[in-house]
């Protein structure tokens, strides 16, 4: 399995807080059948910046020290991009860093709305090569009352990861609806743990597997699993294995340009 989304980097935003913690984070993932982790650390928030070569170098070290542990995972360079108006000039400088160096970038936005330039950056990005992936969605306060939000962002290209713990009731029952009721609307295109701590926000990602196949069925999960390990090696995922309530628009065609 590919996890895609987590703050597994010790010391840097409120994930990981030293060597110690990021070492069992990547164990635990490793004994859920996680082989690879891309390190997605929290980047032009309010608290945190993490520019691209100090992410880079710390990915470095971490895979020495797991390397010396024992832990059979790998880990990428990644960053979880605050939503900002010089996201692509900035991405042009070289100040940002795309999901494992491929064609994809986490793309997140504020927990209570849709910025109104969002479709705007997810469009522009489009044009040059990149594909937004916006994380948990489900816990947008916007996007739970009018999800017709997140179909729009989705139509221009832009694809969706749901949260593991979302799935499985952590965030409530409120977001654990709206996870599935996306979910089932193709609105969803991955599923990550978005891990900060091993035990208080932990991995989980095999148990949220096993969820999405009992409650979607076995092509469903193997469509989650096939898009992570497709977003690591930087080629286009799959189209949904049944059809959906809401499918991506001809902007769907118009990333396969740009993704191979």
């Amino acid at each position: 399995m590919v996890e895609i989304h987590t703050h597994i980097l010790p010391g840097i935003d409120d994930g990981a807080s030293d060597w110690e913690t990021s070492v069992q984070l990547a164990r635990s993932a490793a004994e859920q059948g996680v082989t690879d982790i891309i390190a997605t650390p929290h980047h032009r928030t309010n608290r945190f910046m993490n520019p691209a070569a100090e992410v880079v170098s710390l990915t470095g070290k971490l895979n020495a020290r797991l390397e010396a542990e024992g832990v059979p995972v790998n880990v990428h360079p990644g960053q979880e991009v605050h939503v900002h108006r010089e996201l692509l000039s900035n991405w042009q400088n070289g100040e940002l860093l795309s999901l494992a160096g491929g064609p994809y970038m986490l793309l997140e936005m504020p927990h209570g709305h849709v910025p109104d330039y969002m479709e705007s950056i997810v469009y522009e990005l489009q044009l040059a090569g990149v594909c937004a992936v916006i994380p948990h969605p489900e816990r947008n306060a916007e996007v739970a009352r009018d999800p017709d939000k997140l179909v729009r962002l989705v139509e221009l290209g832009a694809l969706a990861q749901v949260t593991s713990a979302s799935l499985l009731g952590g965030y409530g029952k409120g977001v654990e609806r709206l996870s599935w009721q996306l979910c089932r609307q193709g609105l969803i295109h991955f599923v990550s743990s978005d891990a900060h701590h091993p035990e208080r926000r932990g991995v989980c990602l095999a148990e949220a597997y096993a969820r999405v196949e009992q409650t979607l069925g076995a092509e469903w999960a193997g469509y989650y699993r096939s898009n992570a390990a497709a977003l690591l090696a930087g080629s286009e995922i799959q189209d949904a294995p049944l059809p959906v309530a809401t499918r991506p628009s001809g902007w769907k065609r118009l990333r396969r340009l740009f993704i191979r």
